[in-house]
């Protein structure tokens, strides 16, 4: 069992990792959550959405959804953050 000292420190430590995930906006904010769930890098999906990158976004947003099984919220986030880098 934790001794008040101990609680103390763990909440601290925990509020600071909440409040530098809270400086992550945008589609950005997904990709711990897109990493932890599908076991992939972020790399990985931005390689894949290169296949397709000709595409429209919703088009895009299909493809990693139908071939790879990824929400979609997810598979939005990585399709505008693709396009936002490739300056689509």
């Amino acid at each position: 069992m934790l001794n008040l000292a101990q609680l103390s420190a763990a909440k601290s430590a925990e509020m600071l990792h909440d409040e530098s995930m809270s400086d992550v906006k945008g589609p950005a904010s997904y990709f711990p959550s897109i990493e932890k769930k599908y076991g992939q890098p972020i790399s990985h999906w931005m390689t894949q959405l290169e296949h397709v990158a000709d595409q429209k976004h919703m088009e895009m947003v299909a493809f990693l959804k139908d071939e790879h099984g990824l929400g979609h919220g997810h598979a939005n986030a990585l399709v505008a953050q693709f396009r936002s880098d490739k300056g689509i």
